[in-house]
Order: C-alpha cells, then sequence, then structure tokens
C-alpha cells in the first residue's frame, strides 16, 4: 500500500479549478453556503466522484456522501473529507483542500484498482463556516445530535432567508436524515490556519483535538444624546462600555497565556451618527482554551467584566451565550495512523492541538476521528491571501492515503 501515490499536480488543478467558482478579484473565494456557487461546485463534486464508480447521497441537511464500495458492504465506511463553503473574503485552500485531496484519494484508489477491507467514503459538510447561517458546523452539529435539525433549519441568514428553505432552492436537500449514516471513522485533512508548522519547518501536523471555544452576543444599552449638547457626566455612552468591555475581554486572554484566546471580533454601533452618543451596541465575544476548567473560569471572568465595564457608566447589559463547543480529545487510533502515516513518508510530524473550530470535532461525537494539518503561509486563513504551496497540499493528500489505508488494515484485523 506504500507505492500508492496521490498526484501532486492533479490535486492542485482540482484546487484551481474549483476556486473558479465564486472565485474573487484578488484570489481567493466567495462561496457562501446554499448559495447558486455552492451548488455549483456540489454538481461538479458529484460528477467527479460518479466517474469513479462512486454512489453519491445527501442527508436531509445538505452534507454530500460519495461511497467508493469495499470488500465488506456491511462494516461501515472510512469517511475522508471536509467542507467547500467558504467566508466572504475567504482563501482557495480552507475546507477545500480536506474535500479535494479526499477525491485524489478516492482517485488513487480506483486508477490502482485497489480494493479497501472498507468502504472509503468523502464527504463535503455543510455550512461548516458559519458565516451565512450562525452557529458555524450546523450540519456536523446536527449529524452529532449537538443541534436538533429543525432548530438548524430555522436559522436565518441576514436577509431573513432560513436554512431549510435555502437548502430546497438549489436542491441539495436529501431524504437520508442527518445523523443516521455510521461511520467507521474520519479523517479531515485541513490547513493548519495558524503559524506553529510553518514556524518550526514541520511538513505535518497530527491533530490530537481541538480547543473549547463558547460564543457571545452583548447588548450594551445606554441612551443616545446630542454630542453638542450633553456634557459629558452626564453622557450614558454604550460605545464608551463596550470599549471598556473590549479591554477586559483581551486582559482575560491574557491572564490566561498562552493557551487562551479571546475576541471581540463583531460590533454594531446605534445609531451610528457623528453626532449622536452612541444609544447601543451590539458586539460578539468569543472565549476559547483546549482546557475545559480554564474556559470556564474565563467565563466567570468574562461575565463579572460585563458589570465592571459598564455599571461605573449607568449602562445596562445583556449577555448571551450562543455556542459552547467543549474541548475534544481524538481517537488514539486514529491519531496514531496520521501520526505513522506522516513518518512513513519521510515528512516531518508533531502532535498539535486545532485553535480553530472544525466538522471533526462534532463528528468525534459520534466517530473515531482525527485531523491532518499541513502548513500555511504566515498562518493566514480566513482571507484571500491564504496559501498552501502545491508540495505541501500533496504532502497531506499523501498522508490522508496512507492513513486511510492504515487504519482499513486495522479494521480488517478486527474483523
Amino acid at each position: 500500500m506504500h507505492n500508492l501515490r496521490a498526484d501532486a499536480a492533479r490535486l492542485w488543478d482540482t484546487l484551481m479549478t474549483t476556486a473558479a467558482i465564486g472565485g474573487t478579484a484578488k484570489g481567493g473565494i466567495c462561496r457562501l453556503t446554499l448559495t447558486e456557487n455552492d451548488r455549483q461546485v456540489r454538481a461538479w463534486l458529484q460528477k467527479q466522484t460518479e466517474a469513479l464508480g462512486c454512489t453519491v447521497v445527501r442527508d436531509d441537511m445538505g452534507v454530500m456522501f460519495a461511497r467508493r464500495p469495499g470488500k465488506r458492504s456491511d462494516v461501515p465506511p472510512i469517511a475522508i473529507g471536509s467542507h467547500m463553503d467558504t467566508q466572504p473574503t475567504g482563501g482557495k485552500f480552507d475546507g477545500n483542500l480536506g474535500v479535494l485531496a479526499a477525491l485524489e484519494v478516492l482517485r488513487t484508489l480506483h486508477e490502482a484498482g485497489y480494493e479497501t477491507y472498507a468502504p472509503v467514503e468523502l464527504v463535503n459538510w455543510t455550512n461548516e463556516e458559519g458565516t451565512r447561517f450562525t452557529p458555524p458546523m450546523l450540519a456536523s452539529g446536527v449529524f452529532a445530535g449537538v443541534f436538533t435539525r429543525d432548530w438548524a433549519c430555522g436559522r436565518a441568514d441576514p436577509e431573513g432567508v432560513s436554512f431549510g428553505s435555502a437548502l430546497e432552492a438549489i436542491g441539495e436537500r436529501g431524504e437520508e436524515a442527518c445523523g443516521a449514516h455510521p461511520l467507521s471513522a474520519l479523517f479531515e485533512l485541513h490547513i493548519e490556519q495558524g503559524p506553529i508548522l510553518e514556524a518550526e519547518g514541520l511538513d505535518i501536523g497530527a491533530v490530537t483535538g481541538v480547543q473549547g471555544m463558547r460564543w457571545f452576543e452583548v447588548t450594551v444599552t445606554g441612551q443616545a444624546a446630542h454630542t453638542g449638547a450633553t456634557p459629558m457626566h452626564l453622557r450614558r455612552n454604550a460605545l464608551l462600555g463596550a470599549a471598556r468591555l473590549v479591554e477586559k475581554v483581551e486582559a482575560i486572554a491574557r491572564a490566561h497565556a498562552p493557551l487562551a484566546v479571546a475576541t471581540v471580533g463583531s460590533m454594531r454601533v446605534s445609531p451610528n451618527s457623528p453626532n449622536v452618543v452612541p444609544g447601543e451596541v451590539f458586539l460578539t465575544v468569543d472565549l476559547r482554551h483546549p482546557e475545559a476548567a480554564v474556559l470556564e473560569e474565563m467565563e466567570r471572568e468574562y461575565v463579572a467584566a460585563l458589570g465592571a465595564a459598564c455599571d461605573p457608566l449607568g449602562l445596562s447589559v445583556v449577555s448571551t451565550r450562543i455556542w459552547d463547543q467543549p474541548p475534544v480529545v481524538f481517537d488514539p487510533q486514529c491519531v496514531a495512523a496520521v501520526r505513522g502515516a506522516a513518518e512513513a513518508c519521510g515528512f516531518k510530524v508533531r502532535d498539535m492541538v486545532s485553535g480553530a473550530g472544525h466538522d471533526a470535532a462534532y463528528a468525534a461525537r459520534v466517530a473515531p476521528t482525527a485531523m491532518i494539518f499541513v502548513p500555511c503561509r504566515g498562518g493566514v486563513s480566513h482571507n484571500e491571501a491564504e496559501f498552501s504551496s502545491q508540495e505541501q497540499c500533496a504532502a497531506g493528500a499523501q498522508v490522508l492515503l496512507q492513513a486511510v489505508l492504515e487504519y482499513d488494515r486495522w479494521l480488517s484485523e478486527q474483523g
């Protein structure tokens, strides 16, 4: 099985070909979930997998599964893949590499006539990014039982279009109930989205888990007033309270360094006029840490910071936790398969924890799971400048191929 080689040039060609679907002027991709661009790339993917003899099905959250048969049809498939939706100004590699490397694995097995013990299945998850419909990893969350399908389908985009209606509109709703699709394992290849592998001169990250994440929506309310006629000591400036809260969120992360991170990434000021004291501010808070106990302490400090920032200014503040993903530990057997595959291929590898969320984090609740990271230039992601080289992408695809074959061999030994 070590003679099977992924085709680096072919993989790169598929990355560049699909990047044209929703391609931006600056070389990135805008392919939001359940848009026409998303429909087009899904149709392209189905055509490519069916040409290899795969059977393609969708579940009722639009998740695509392309199955290549194995010797044992009664054994659940080994799934490989990621997502093809992007940020509004996303790059060519986030998510796309994982799906297209999975396609390359299927092509390599097909050309070699190699028959695996278990079926091998490409998966394309719906709405990983959470850009059009929040929260992120919506379909994999339903798959893992974290969200109900009714709740997920009721999520609306900024224009008021629901996930369910958008899914129907592009014809991507399948008959299979989301989650009723057993897997023997899942391997997801992804760019690191951080600078560690590049900084350390390494080829592959064997991802052992994903750090915990909590998101909050916050509304700070004061009183809108004329900037010229309202004395400073009589103002209830909601933006001032929000600014103080931003500083406190930053301080919380620094107090739990080096592993903690925290961000205020979105803010809307109302009425947003040059000569009106802001009366209301909406903002989001993102807290992350790989240890559940530390993340819990960070939230306690955050809750205390709400009052500390706003009470002295006479402001009211409401915070709602909208997402809670506990830290995830991936399956040791799957991680060992990744690590062993990288070493067998001669790549420099290290264990690491993912700082970003991925569909694999939810899938890990219902199936043995691991991830493979490859470097990306400067650690830049969610950006049109995002880049991994042809050689780096090919290395990831080769490790994915070898890890699947290694895990398949282990499954056959278990009978």
